[in-house]
C-alpha cells in the first residue's frame, strides 16, 4: 500500500520550483516573486502544519526570520561601507596605480590581481577578500574600457574556488570537518584536500577567466551605462585671497596645479592674457577660464577647488560646501527665459541655489569669461549643489536636468577615516577574533557617524533584490527542513545509487549535494549531508575522507545561483546581474568541477 505523500512536502516543492522559474524569466521583479514565495509558504503551513526539526510548529515567525538572518544583514553592512568607499574616493589612489598598471601591461594585470584575490580567499574569509577588490577591479575595469559585468562574477567564483582548497577556506569546510571529527571517523588537517580541491579550483578559474567574460560581453554594468562623456565645459576660477593657485607658473604654457585643465584665457581686471602665458604669474583677483571635462571638474570640487565667482552665490548659504553636494547637467531648454542672458543677468545662482561649475555649447567653445557667455537653447550647464535643489530643480520650465547625470560629489576630506574604518572590519573579520556580522555592523555604524556617508547614501546602497531574495530563499530552506523534503530527496538519491561502484556513487553524491547548494544554504547544504557521507561510507564498507571531502566540495560548488554564496551577492548590483546570468555561467561550471572531481577523485583515494 503506496503512503500518501505529505502535501506541505508536495507544495513546498511547487513553491520553489516556480519561483526558481520565474526568477529566471525575469518578467515580474525579484521583489514581488520573493514576496509572492514567503506568501505562499505561509499559507501552505498554515492549511497543513509542519514542525521543525526541534519539535515546534514552524509558523510564520520561523519563515520570516530569513530577513533577519545575520548572512544577509552583513552582505548589507558591507554594501554600506563598500558605497562609503566610493562616496569618499578612499581607493582612488591605489585603485587609479592598478588601473595605470593595466593600461600598460594590459589584460594579465587583470588576471594576476583574480588569481590573487582566489589564493587569499584559500586563507581569509572570501567575503572580506571581495569587498577589497570590488572597487579596485571596477576602477580597473573602466581603464581598460571593459564593462565591470565582464570582471565582477569572475571575482566571486574565483574566490569560492579559492576558498575549497584549506580548511579554513570558508565556514562550510570547517562546519563539515567540525561534524566529521565529532563522529570520531574521520579527522581533517589543514591541507588534507588541498591537492584535490587545488584540482578542482585550477580548472575552475580557467573556466571564469577565460570562458565567464564571454558569457557576459553583452552585460553593460549599471556604471557603464550613465559614464558621461568627455566632452568639455567652459569654467571659471575666482582667485581669491589664500587660493591654491596664487603664485602658479606656467610650465610649458600648462599650469600643474590644474591637472589636464587647458587653461584659455586669463582675465586680470579687464586685461586678457592668452596662450602661451610664458611670463605670466597667477595672481589673486585673478580670472582663469579654463576648458575641463565633467570629471576633471569633479575631482577638483572633492578637493574644495571653488569654480564659481563669490558674487555669483547667495550670501546666505554655500551650496558648494555642504556635506550631501551633487553633481548634475542641465539643458537650456527651447523658449527658456535665461536664453540671450548671462548667469549673472538671469539671477539662476539666487533663484535655484546651486553653482554653475561651467557651460558646455555643442556648436563651438568660446574663448571668453564664463560669466560673459550669452546662454543659448541647448546650451548644457554643469551644477552642483545639494540633493534638495538639484530635486526642486526637476519642476522647473527653463532648464531640463538630464536624469542619467545627477551623482553625489565625493568628499575626500573623510578617506583617511573611511579607509581605517574599512581596515579595521577587514582586520577583525579576517582575524576571525569577532564574527564577521558585528565587524559588519560596527563599520557600517562608523561609517554613519563619522561623516563618510549620509543616510540617504546609505540607503541607496541597499539592493532591495538582494534583501527580499535572501530573505525568500531561506524560508524556502526551512520549509524544506520542517517538511522533510530535503532529507526525503537526499534519501531518495542514496537509496537509488545504492549497490552501485564506488567511484558512481561518490560522484553521484557530489553531484547531488552540488546542486542542492545552489537552492540551500551552503552551511545548511553540509551540515545535511555529512552524517550520510559517514553512512553511505560505513553500509559500503568504504574509507569516510572521500565522501566527507566530497560534501566540502560540492557544498562549495554555489555558482549557479545569486542566493548560492555572499560573494554572488556582493557582485550582482555593481554587476547589474541578472538571476538567469548566473544559471548561464554557474551550472557549466558546477557540470566541469563535478567531471574534474570523478576523473581526480580516484587518483587521490584510489577508488
Amino acid at each position: 500500500m503506496s503512503t500518501m505523500p505529505d502535501p506541505a512536502m508536495v507544495l513546498t516543492f511547487a513553491v520553489i520550483a516556480l519561483t526558481i522559474v520565474l526568477y529566471a524569466w525575469e518578467r515580474v521583479p525579484i521583489e514581488v516573486i520573493s514576496l509572492g514565495s514567503v506568501a505562499s509558504l505561509i499559507v501552505i503551513f498554515a492549511l497543513f502544519p509542519a514542525t521543525t526539526p526541534s519539535g515546534v510548529a514552524l509558523g510564520p515567525g520561523d519563515l520570516l526570520a530569513g530577513f533577519a538572518n545575520p548572512a544577509l544583514i552583513t552582505i548589507l553592512c558591507l554594501l554600506v561601507i563598500g558605497q562609503a568607499l566610493f562616496h569618499t574616493d578612499a581607493l582612488e589612489t591605489p585603485g587609479q596605480m592598478i588601473a595605470d598598471w593595466g593600461r600598460r601591461h594590459g589584460t594579465i594585470v587583470l588576471y594576476v590581481l583574480l588569481l590573487g584575490t582566489g589564493v587569499l580567499s584559500a586563507l581569509l574569509n572570501n567575503t572580506p577578500v571581495v569587498v577589497m577588490a570590488l572597487p579596485v577591479l571596477t576602477a580597473l575595469a573602466q581603464a581598460q574600457s571593459r564593462s565591470t559585468s565582464q570582471i565582477l562574477m569572475p571575482l566571486s567564483f574565483i574566490t569560492i574556488l579559492g576558498g575549497m582548497t584549506t580548511i579554513i577556506g570558508s565556514s562550510t569546510n570547517l562546519l563539515v570537518a567540525d561534524v566529521a571529527a565529532g563522529s570520531g571517523v574521520v579527522t581533517l588537517d589543514f591541507f588534507s584536500f588541498t591537492p584535490i580541491g587545488t584540482t578542482l579550483a585550477l580548472a575552475g578559474a580557467g573556466y571564469a577567466l577565460f570562458i565567464v567574460p564571454w558569457l557576459m560581453r553583452n552585460r553593460a554594468a549599471v556604471t557603464d551605462t550613465s559614464r558621461p562623456s568627455g566632452k568639455q565645459f567652459i569654467a571659471q576660477i575666482e582667485i581669491g585671497p589664500g587660493h591654491p593657485l596664487v603664485g602658479a607658473k606656467p610650465v610649458a604654457g600648462m599650469f600643474d596645479e590644474l591637472g589636464d585643465m587647458t587653461v584659455r584665457l586669463i582675465l586680470r581686471g579687464e586685461t586678457p592674457f592668452l596662450p602661451p602665458y610664458a611670463s605670466t604669474t597667477l595672481a589673486e583677483g585673478d580670472r582663469v577660464v579654463v576648458a575641463a571635462t565633467r570629471q576633471q571638474l569633479r575631482n577638483a570640487l572633492a578637493e574644495h577647488r571653488v569654480f564659481a565667482s563669490q558674487a555669483m552665490r547667495p550670501e546666505a548659504r554655500s551650496p558648494v560646501d555642504g556635506d550631501d553636494l551633487m553633481l548634475a547637467e542641465a539643458v537650456v531648454a527651447p523658449g527658456s527665459r535665461l536664453i540671450g542672458r548671462t548667469i549673472v543677468q538671469a539671477g539662476l545662482q539666487a533663484t535655484i541655489c546651486c553653482v554653475v561649475l561651467g557651460i558646455q555649447r555643442r556648436s563651438r567653445m568660446p574663448r571668453m569669461a564664463m560669466s560673459d557667455i550669452l546662454l543659448e537653447a541647448g546650451d548644457v550647464l554643469l551644477l552642483a549643489g545639494d540633493h534638495d535643489d538639484i530635486e526642486t530643480l526637476r519642476n522647473s520650465h527653463d532648464i531640463l536636468i538630464m536624469e542619467w547625470s545627477t551623482a553625489d560629489v565625493p568628499r575626500r576630506a573623510n578617506a583617511p577615516r573611511a579607509l581605517a574604518i574599512f581596515g579595521a572590519v577587514v582586520a577583525a573579520a579576517a582575524s576571525g577574533l569577532v564574527p564577521i556580522v558585528s565587524a559588519a555592523i560596527v563599520g557600517a555604524f562608523a561609517m554613519l557617524a563619522s561623516g563618510c556617508i549620509n543616510t540617504r547614501q546609505a540607503m541607496r546602497a541597499l539592493d532591495s533584490r538582494i534583501y527580499m531574495m535572501v530573505g525568500a530563499s531561506i524560508a524556502n530552506a526551512a520549509a524544506l527542513d520542517a517538511t522533510g523534503g530535503a532529507r526525503a530527496i537526499a534519501d531518495g538519491v542514496v537509496a537509488l545509487m545504492e549497490g552501485q561502484p564506488p567511484l558512481m556513487l561518490i560522484s553521484g553524491f557530489f553531484l547531488l549535494i552540488a546542486i542542492l547548494t545552489n537552492l540551500l544554504s551552503n552551511n545548511a547544504t553540509a551540515v545535511l549531508f555529512t552524517p550520510i557521507a559517514l553512512g553511505i561510507a560505513a553500509r559500503g564498507g568504504l574509507p569516510a575522507e572521500p565522501f566527507v571531502v566530497a560534501v566540502i566540495l560540492a557544498a562549495n560548488c554555489s555558482f549557479a545561483t545569486p542566493i548560492g554564496y555572499q560573494t554572488n551577492l556582493l557582485v550582482m548590483g555593481p554587476g547589474n546581474y541578472r538571476f538567469a546570468d548566473f544559471l548561464i555561467a554557474g551550472i557549466p561550471l558546477v557540470v566541469l568541477l563535478w567531471i574534474v572531481f570523478t576523473i581526480t577523485v580516484p587518483l587521490y583515494y584510489g577508488l
